[in-house]
């Protein structure tokens, strides 16, 4: 809106340059757009990347102690936990012996959803996630690990004491 006193205003003639600041803000933008799109990407990477490391720890941690409980079974006792939360305290001692300090949570669902591996004689001899979300890592596995190379999904990573023999493949 413009206010003239005279009955022609004055108006600066047009050029090419009109129409530039707003073509350049409208690129900056999406240059802006663009970058915290491939921000986003990345930060979803590093976010699974961090899962699976937890997930390696904490699954080796229920490795740990599923073995600590089979090797301190009493006679005639069940060789292997019943439920994860025999891990936190033993039932068949009368005192407190605990396995793991908590219990854990599957790091790449964000649930306490672990699938129990059945142990032959009863019993749970391992775990692994519920998830079936492809890994990033797929070699340089522990000792312990090695037979996770490969593997299409977290879900077939399966943390057991002995080894799995009845690992879903």
């Amino acid at each position: 809106m413009r206010r003239c006193k005279r009955a022609k205003c004055y108006r600066p003639p047009r050029t090419l340059s009109t129409g530039f600041a707003l073509v350049a803000l409208l690129i900056a933008i999406a240059v802006i757009g663009l970058a915290t799109a491939g921000t986003a990407s990345v930060m979803s990477f590093e976010r699974q990347r961090a899962a699976e490391d937890e997930l390696l720890y904490v699954g080796e941690q229920y490795r740990r102690a599923i073995q600590a409980y089979v090797e301190s079974t009493p006679i005639g006792q069940t060789r292997y936990p019943l439920q994860l939360s025999d891990l936190l305290k033993d039932p068949r001692y009368p005192g407190a012996r605990r396995y793991l300090r908590s219990a854990y949570p599957d790091p790449v669902t964000r649930r306490s959803n672990w699938v129990l591996v059945p142990a032959p004689t009863g019993g749970i001899m391992g775990i692994h996630s519920a998830s079936d979300r492809a890994p990033i890592k797929t070699q340089g596995f522990d000792r312990q690990q090695h037979a996770f190379s490969q593997k299409t999904s977290y879900a077939k990573w399966t943390f057991c004491y002995p080894e799995c023999v009845l690992a879903p493949q």
